[in-house]
């Protein structure tokens, strides 16, 4: 385990966190509290009948960014996908009510606005691509100076998620941060180039547990529309509903979502991908690349499933993940 950096912490603590010369630190680095000022708390309550709470929950808790004048918070978006309410808590002690602005499946980013001002200064956007493994950077979450820690660039590399979700290159950074979600990832400019997705228990390849964040750079195409229709624009991708693992080589039917077009085709959990459109999928990253190269939303997909040593073929017609979702009230 690691410590979390104290409250005392200031301009030459962060220079030591990241790297940078005394010159520079007395230049550009800002106080560890002015730095951290633009990362809060954000606790949603869900649709009763959202198709995310028996797997998220109705109640959910986790950081995130502001990132404009206006409110803007950039965060994670599992902690807000089908919320009907959402409240934004500074470092002050205030409270204060927030809109769902929009949520992106492909990313994971979310946006939510403050409906009253803020007055805090927004955390300016770096850019993630710049980063370098080794490179040091900070973890901040919700909760002040007491809740940033130092931390490293061990990865960056694709991220194949259950749920149909790839990134092609995710941040992996190592130590791991105990409140990750929606957690600021800090460049050694003191710029936000990640938001913060997951735990995982090996980011290097040598069984060292640590976080998974998703790029900054991701956000700048899509957050036109995040902000002007509540998603991305386009048809996006085809969407099945069943989450995979990889098993002893093998890809896995996991969960199917109620009412989802997998459940319709009558995919059962626990049966082996064999083929996609008579392709033989290499992995689960390589999988997903097969069904989204039939085309977008609605199209028919045709996979091979072994069931009790029987190979059976089933036909899912597609959709959009956000159709499936309850987001009627909130986007």
């Amino acid at each position: 385990m690691f410590a979390v950096v104290p409250r005392r912490l200031n301009r030459a603590v962060i220079a030591l966190a990241l790297s940078l010369s005394p010159a520079a630190a007395s230049a550009q680095a800002p106080s560890l509290d002015d730095l951290v000022s633009a990362v809060v708390r954000v606790k949603t309550q869900i649709e009763p009948d959202g198709r995310t709470v028996a797997t998220l929950g109705r109640e959910r808790d986790g950081s995130g960014i502001v990132i404009d004048a206006e409110g803007l918070v950039l965060t994670i978006g599992y902690l807000m996908v089908e919320a009907r309410s959402a409240e934004i808590g500074l470092g002050d002690g205030r409270s204060v009510p927030a809109s769902i602005v929009g949520y992106d499946h492909e990313t994971g980013f979310g946006l939510l606005r403050a409906l009253v001002p803020l007055r805090v200064a927004p955390m300016a956007l770096g850019r993630s691509g710049e980063l370098k493994e080794r490179d040091p950077v900070l973890v901040a979450s919700h909760g002040g100076a007491g809740m940033v820690a130092p931390a490293r660039v061990v990865a960056k590399r694709e991220f194949a998620g259950s749920w149909e979700y790839l990134l092609d290159q995710a941040i992996f950074t190592a130590p791991p941060h105990p409140a990750w979600s929606g957690a600021a990832l800090i460049g050694r400019d003191g710029k936000l180039v990640g938001v913060g997705s997951l735990i995982v228990g090996d980011v290097g390849g040598e069984r060292t547990p640590g976080n998974m964040f998703v790029p900054i750079d991701k956000l700048s195409p899509i957050i036109a529309d995040l902000i002007g229709q509540g998603r991305r624009g386009g048809s996006g991708r085809p969407w099945l509903g069943f989450t995979t693992n990889e098993v002893n080589g093998e890809l896995v039917v996991g969960r199917v979502v109620p009412g989802s077009p997998a459940e319709r085709a009558g995919v059962q959990a626990g049966a082996t991908i064999v083929a996609v459109a008579g392709e033989r999928p290499g992995s689960l990253a390589d999988f997903y690349r097969k069904v989204w190269a039939r085309g977008g939303p609605g199209t028919v997909v045709r996979l091979e499933l072994l069931e009790d040593k029987v190979t059976r073929e089933v036909e899912i017609t597609s959709m959009n993940r956000l159709d499936h979702l309850r987001l009627k009230s909130s986007l």
